[in-house]
């Protein structure tokens, strides 16, 4: 089956769908790899519904399963203005320098350029040296101590707003492999992950293969226009080294698949990938926006959650698989009575 939509006429209303606000999952389950899984297999359009700790089932010897090894900031600042008192909350973005961050702050109206914000009593402080579109701000930190030390410290682990119940467990919104900080959002498809169920996928065959991209804001950011391909994708930084292109291309030689988990994955190895699909060592900014009519290089099976209507992380799925197709699995996830979005269920398409 082939996806049907014309490119020319792409509207961003071809990925909606309805969902009960009771399936948005407001907690993990516990232990991680029980969450439940959906199969889908593209050639068959068959459907199989398992449990995710069942995903070795369905990985091959020579098979790579491809990681993104980014770590959730704490990027949620409390504090106030220096002059007034007044309270604000400022949510790091990325960094532009040492030290120096692109951030969103709230209310933004009252923090202009030259503002002085103060953290924790004073152990952190910050001025405005720059005001830019869309309430964002850059602000240069200052402390007596180091000051990626005291943010690690003082900040709050953001979760997504339609999680409105409190986090008892900060580390539950990190994938055991987390290793790198600099994401405002987690790689949730990867949170299913233990590492016990990981040793299994070795013992399988299976090589394990990590790269980084540090998720921003601008994933999650709302598709505003009608039609598809006006939208513009917010760059995110990326990396992928040596070691990890010579197992995926290794793989790829083999006759093995690259098993992406999740959209953060697929984007840096369709990034990184030449024609022939072969990977090589790359760091920058990934802006690549994948959907229908996308023809990929390097990713042949998926690992992903269920997405927001019209997002971005939807319309990628529905690239990979077809946008019927896939409707249609979210359709039959709702009558299961599957969870969705971050902490939810998952999906594997091979």
């Amino acid at each position: 089956m082939t996806d049907s939509l014309p490119s020319a006429a792409m509207k961003v209303s071809y990925f909606d769908y309805e969902l009960p606000e009771e399936l948005i999952a407001q907690e993990p389950v516990y232990p991680r790899d029980a969450a439940r899984l959906l199969v889908v297999h593209r050639e068959t359009d068959r459907m199989e519904f398992r449990q995710f700790q069942e995903i070795v089932d369905y990985l091959r010897p020579g098979d790579v399963l491809v990681l993104n090894e980014t770590r959730v900031m704490p990027a949620r600042l409390r504090g106030e203005k220096e002059s007034s008192g007044g309270k604000v909350e400022v949510l790091l973005l990325h960094p532009i320098g040492p030290d120096l961050w692109e951030v969103l702050v709230r209310p933004g109206r009252r923090v202009q350029a030259g503002a002085s914000l103060i953290f924790a009593g004073g152990r952190l402080r910050a001025s405005v040296v720059e005001v830019k579109p869309g309430g964002r701000r850059v602000l240069a930190f200052t402390s007596p101590e180091a000051v990626a030390a005291v943010i690690e410290e003082i900040g709050l682990v953001p979760l997504p707003p339609y999680i409105k119940k409190p986090l008892a467990d900060s580390g539950r919104y990190q994938t055991v492999y987390a290793r790198i900080p600099g994401s405002a959002a987690a790689p949730t498809a990867g949170l299913h992950f233990t590492p016990e169920l990981l040793a299994r996928v070795r013992e399988a065959g299976v090589a394990v293969a990590r790269v980084l991209l540090h998720i921003g804001l601008g994933t999650f950011r709302p598709v505003r226009v009608e039609n598809v391909e006006e939208h513009q994708m917010h760059a995110e930084y990326f990396q992928i080294g040596a070691e990890a292109c010579e197992v995926i291309n290794r793989c790829r030689e083999g006759g093995g698949r690259i098993v992406a988990v999740g959209t953060t994955a697929v984007r840096v190895l369709e990034t990184a990938a030449d024609q022939d699909g072969r990977v090589r060592p790359q760091e920058g900014w990934a802006d690549l926006f994948i959907y229908p009519g996308y023809q990929f290089r390097a990713v042949e099976a998926l690992v992903t959650n269920f997405h927001l209507p019209r997002s971005t992380l939807l319309m990628l799925v529905c690239a990979f698989a077809g946008q019927e197709r896939v409707l249609r699995a979210y359709q039959e996830a709702v009558s299961r009575r599957f969870r969705f979005y971050s902490f939810g269920d998952a999906m594997l398409i091979i």
